[in-house]
């Protein structure tokens, strides 16, 4: 079914339906109500769709969505399967349930070789030396292709900050066999010998102009060179070298990289062979505590949060997905949730498969989480992206079609 998106608005889809009549095709004005989320309200809005065909015709609305694309409308085929009504299905989906009075082993989340390039959860598994798991949280899709595994929000692997929080947003807390859903946010300060301290902005990312960005080893390739200033730092907070931005991070080191303003703060705050120490901190947004970074503490950040204490709340405009793509369409899913007992339930619904699996929305996908038995959920990168992997091996059907290479991954270890 060719289908036309615009803001959703009566006035803006009957205007495109008259475009679409004036070219010589017979349209329909449809309404649809975006679900209610904790934090936004249902909202109406109008597509404009032209014909009907069964799934095996799919040629024939392809040749429907050219020949508007010629009357310079934007049109795409949509299969009705994915619009988030209604469906009897049908569902293929893989299931993963962690018994916390038997389980022995850990949860650990994993960002592979490095930030910057990613890697498919199969290789983060086997790197990690897993039992099973499944692909993590959003990465950012718009960023440089150098750094295409940029995580979307939170990662601590082993105890350091590796990607900033998105403030307020869901995301785990993992340590040892104990998962936590809950809402973050981290605070990193960069402390002078001077005193005159200032906050760090990003961690392991591209830098905006006046920002100051810390850097890892981890992060897996050189700074960009985008004429901003850069101080190395080694392992017992002396700075090593000032240097212009763009170059590695050193083993046992950390670069702090800063653009505009910034560059003159570190020009006038951290010269070398003075020092500067990190405060770094990940609170708990629902105790307002800070999350002691050990060993063996591990957090990801998600994507929405779907259920709390029991019942369906999808905090979708806190988290950044109340859309009617987000919140009522119908993707492959990956959801994590935690049990009244402590247990972990890791699912991946395959989706975008017409007849064999239609993925779900995010209330259908809150309902199958509750139905597993999680008192918390939370839903994690979906779409492509969906994977689970038993050892190094895919169970589930990406809708790729391969595995894609994802930013970050959460994991059972023996």
């Amino acid at each position: 079914m060719p289908n036309g998106h615009e803001d959703g608005k009566p006035a803006t889809a009957q205007a495109k339906a008259e475009e679409v009549e004036a070219a010589g095709f017979t349209p329909s004005v449809e309404k649809i109500v975006q679900p209610a989320a904790a934090d936004a309200p249902a909202v109406e809005r109008y597509i404009v769709r032209v014909g009907l065909w069964p799934f095996k015709q799919r040629a024939e609305a392809d040749k429907v969505v050219k020949q508007l694309k010629e009357f310079d409308i934007r049109a795409r085929t949509d299969f009705i399967g994915d619009d988030g009504l209604e469906t009897t299905g049908p569902w293929n989906m893989n299931v993963l349930m962690v018994n916390p009075r038997v389980f022995k082993g850990s949860f650990k989340t994993s960002i592979g070789a490095s930030i910057a390039t990613g890697e498919t959860p199969s290789e983060m598994s086997k790197l990690t030396g897993a039992i099973a798991g499944v692909n993590g949280g959003f990465f950012n899709i718009h960023t440089s292709k150098a750094i295409k595994g940029d995580p979307m929000g939170i990662s601590v692997v082993g105890g350091k900050l590796l990607s900033e929080a998105v403030p307020g947003r869901s995301g785990l807390i993992i340590k040892g066999r104990k998962v936590k859903i809950t809402e973050l946010k981290t605070v990193v300060t960069a402390i002078p010998a001077d005193g005159a301290k200032t906050e760090v902005q990003g961690v392991n990312r591209a830098a905006a102009p006046d920002e100051l960005v810390l850097y890892t080893e981890e992060f897996g390739i050189d700074t960009a060179a985008d004429g901003g200033t850069e101080i190395v730092v080694d392992a017992q907070g002396k700075v090593v070298k000032v240097r212009q931005a763009g170059g590695a991070v050193p083993p046992g080191s950390y670069v702090l990289h800063g653009s505009g303003i910034m560059a003159d703060w570190l020009a006038e705050h951290a010269a070398e062979t003075s020092t500067m120490k990190l405060d770094t901190k990940v609170i708990d947004l629902r105790t307002q505590r800070a999350v002691p970074l050990t060993p063996d503490t591990y957090v990801m950040g998600g994507g929405v949060g779907l259920i709390r204490n029991g019942r369906i709340r999808i905090t979708a405009h806190a988290d950044g997905h109340d859309s009617v793509n987000m919140m009522l369409r119908r993707h492959p899913r990956t959801l994590a949730g935690v049990t009244k007992s402590g247990g972990l339930i890791l699912a991946a619904v395959d989706g975008r498969n017409p007849g064999v699996t239609v993925g779900a929305s995010m209330v259908e996908a809150a309902q199958l989480m509750r139905w597993l038995g999680a008192k918390q959920a939370i839903n994690l990168d979906g779409g492509g992206s969906t994977a689970m992997v038993i050892g190094d091996k895919v169970v589930n059907r990406p809708s790729d079609g391969i595995e894609r290479t994802v930013g970050d991954g959460l994991f059972i270890t023996p």
